[in-house]
């Protein structure tokens, strides 16, 4: 534990200050649902690559990676690369659907099945729940960088974070994630790269770095300590959860137009695989220097209090803070543009309309970083949780979403059976000593398994008679209700009663 030092503190507070005051600033620009969930649909390239690539740097990829270097060395990389190949992922699979207006995964996912409503509230249930998995464990690493440098308790630390990225998001919506995500995306790329090129200074170059290091740790990406199969495997599921977590489809949909998805998300994926050998070296030079950490994820404030001067540390404290709150207050976001868009009207039929958009998307996010809350109260470890987080939720929906948008013979009941199918399989090979030690997680079974359930179920069921175009109609009357991503809502008729429109007709 450090000896609190009020400076640590001092530069936490400050820097949330700021964030406050841009939310504010932002507040005064956010006049509609639209506006406060997805920043008007009109992020241009600097700013899309500014918040995406704060969002990718998030708790796992930058505390995870570190810990995990600590104890596999050259292996904590793999957590970049498998990022970097999943923007790449999406920008060869997914870009294009920026012109389709969606606001939500589950609403994108429900268009792949002729808008079957069973699917959307399916993924919308799961997505939701996942957001809030997620905004916990980004509590919970922030909690930790706190705690540890100040001294603060770790439950209070968790509140403190928690309540630090809550009140700009809630103030400020969406585009003031964006612009707080670009600042700490720039924060926390030059606090890593100081970080790294100080612990290698500190400890004598490359090979002081891993002179601490298990041998087989040393060797290319680490693949003789972990294994071909688990190295491959790890870098798969951060590749996955990059596919298939809502936050990343967020950036899609608020984009200005597919070419700036493109543009943004090919230069976030370079600047990415280049960030990736950062906490590799970061992780190792930590081994080096204390090989006796009880927890691992305590290597990276171990190393800004150790060797670093109080004020460098300082400022290494508000870079690792920005990863974990930069990625956190996205999944706040998205969590509540599901809630809203998706969850609503499965539990009561009808969307919540424009004019109540903004205030019903700030109390739902109080209730959602509220949950969030109450489950880092109640856990301690972050990366295990995060890794089966997403083999058990995210391989079966990757797998769903690519049957329906590429296989014309996909049915809704084929992309249920892939999900289900993913998911029991992950839980299978987590509970299996055997098997979890083989794969090193569950990801390439999951994946396997979810696509033979959705092919031989999608054959086994009737086509679909909803054609693309019919389930983007049908969808975009929904959501013009809310005015997000539509203008529909300006010409029907019902805008000048004031009376609630008839939903579409039911299906499946």
């Amino acid at each position: 534990m450090n000896d609190g030092s009020p400076l640590y503190l001092a530069f936490f507070l400050g820097a949330l200050v700021v964030m406050l005051g841009i939310g504010v600033w932002v507040a005064r620009r956010t006049s509609s649902g639209e506006d406060f969930l997805l920043a008007g649909r009109r992020l241009g390239t600097p700013l899309l690559m500014g918040t995406t690539l704060a969002t990718l740097v998030g708790t796992g990829s930058s505390l995870g990676a570190v810990g995990f270097a600590y104890e596999n060395g050259w292996a904590g990389a793999l957590y970049g690369i498998g990022g970097a190949a999943g923007v790449l992922g999406l920008v060869w699979l997914f870009s294009d659907v920026r012109r389709h207006g969606f606001m939500t995964f589950s609403e994108e996912m429900s268009y792949y099945f002729g808008a079957s409503r069973v699917i959307k509230g399916v993924v919308s249930i799961i997505l939701l729940l996942a957001s809030v998995g997620w905004l916990g464990a980004h509590i919970m690493g922030g909690a930790l960088y706190l705690s540890f440098l100040t001294g603060m308790d770790p439950a209070l630390a968790k509140v403190v974070v928690a309540l630090g990225f809550g009140l700009y998001t809630v103030i400020g919506g969406y585009l003031a994630v964006v612009v707080t995500d670009a600042l700490q995306g720039t924060i926390l790329f030059i606090g890593f790269t100081v970080l790294a090129a100080v612990a290698l200074v500190h400890t004598g170059g490359f090979s002081g770095v891993q002179e601490g290091v298990p041998e087989a740790a040393t060797s290319m990406l680490g693949v003789e300590a972990l294994g071909v199969l688990p190295a491959v495997s790890l870098a798969l599921v951060i590749a996955i959860g990059v596919l298939a977590t809502p936050s990343y489809r967020q950036r899609i949909y608020s984009a200005a137009d597919v070419t700036t998805v493109r543009r943004s998300f090919g230069w976030v994926a370079l600047l990415f695989a280049v960030f990736a050998v950062l906490p590799a070296i970061a992780g190792m030079a930590a081994r080096t220097i204390d090989p006796t950490l009880e927890n691992p994820d305590a290597a990276f404030p171990m190393l800004a209090t150790t060797v670093f001067p109080v004020w460098l540390g300082a400022f290494l404290l508000i870079a690792g803070l920005s990863a974990t709150m930069s990625s956190g207050d996205s999944d706040a976001v998205a969590g509540v543009a599901i809630l809203l868009r998706d969850v609503t009207q499965l539990v009561t039929g009808r969307l919540p309309r424009a004019e109540n958009m903004v205030r019903y998307s700030r109390i739902a996010l109080v209730g959602v970083l509220g949950l969030a809350l109450a489950g880092a109260l109640l856990a301690d470890t972050i990366i295990d949780f995060i890794s089966l987080m997403i083999s058990t939720v995210l391989t079966g929906l990757l797998v769903a979403s690519l049957l329906g948008k590429f296989w014309p013979r996909a049915t809704w009941q084929g992309g249920l059976a892939a999900m289900v199918g993913g998911s029991a399989t992950a839980l299978a090979v987590q509970n299996v000593a055997a098997w979890s030690e083989f794969w090193g997680n569950p990801s390439i079974p999951s994946l396997a398994v979810a696509l033979v359930a959705g092919v031989a179920v999608s054959l086994a069921t009737p086509r679909s008679r909803v054609s693309r175009e019919e389930a983007l109609r049908l969808l975009a009357e929904e959501r013009a209700t809310m005015d997000v991503g539509t203008h529909l809502r300006a010409d029907a008729s019902d805008t000048d009663t004031g009376t609630e429109p008839e939903p579409p007709e039911p299906r499946p």
